[in-house]
């Protein structure tokens, strides 16, 4: 099964990919880790990538299509595979019409709010790396395994969360109108237990 995962950060998109790809028996291929991966190995795509994110410009889209291309080809991706990341526009979404017919792009619908109190309630430890949220925490200033003092990542504040929200609708509403209209758009309630939501992105796909 070929599957495109769509949702807004903290919709619990990587958990359900993690489960989908132990239970499906295929990969999850994220384009960051893609790109972590071309790095690390020095391909003329990996120093091209180097360079062009070291002058501070975003990665183009024909580069980020060769290397999901490539990706693609390789013998794990044959019976199918969890794409997360890719595509984030309709100019990426044509382009991997043109090499793959993916069978269902599945959406995760998380109420705003939740996700807001979600990432917003997130708390970091600098001295051990432990991540926590505050509904778990007697003391949500001090961290439960060191004792080292918890801080909120900048990624985690409440108006960096609604303003990634807006830029994520913004670009991926068009996606969802895309794949509607090939009628291979699957949305799923995000809201509730991982188990529920898992549950409901299975019964989807049968």
């Amino acid at each position: 099964m070929k599957l495109i995962l769509l949702g807004a950060p903290g919709s619990g998109k990587g958990t359900m990919a993690q489960k989908l790809t132990a239970a499906l028996d295929i990969p999850q291929i994220s384009t960051g880790d893609i790109f972590r991966k071309n790095l690390k190995e020095e391909t003329p795509l990996g120093l091209q990538v180097k360079s062009i994110m070291a002058s501070g410009a975003l990665v183009p889209d024909e580069i980020t299509i060769e290397i999901v291309k490539n990706r693609l080809a390789e013998d794990d991706c044959q019976k199918g595979y969890i794409l997360d990341g890719f595509p984030r526009s309709i100019a990426q979404a044509k382009a991997l019409d043109g090499f793959q017919q993916v069978d269902y792009a599945v959406n995760l619908d998380v109420d705003k709010e939740v996700v807001v109190k979600r990432l917003s309630g997130r708390r970091f430890c600098p001295d051990c790396s432990g991540t926590y949220h505050v509904s778990a925490l007697s003391d949500e200033t001090v961290c439960p395994h060191c004792g080292g003092k918890l801080i909120i990542r900048a990624d985690d504040a409440e108006e960096t969360v609604r303003e990634r929200q807006r830029v994520y609708e913004s670009t991926t509403l068009p996606l969802l109108e895309y794949y509607d209209k090939q009628g291979k758009l699957l949305t799923v309630d995000g809201n509730g237990t991982v188990e529920e939501v898992y549950d409901r992105i299975l019964a989807a796909l049968k």
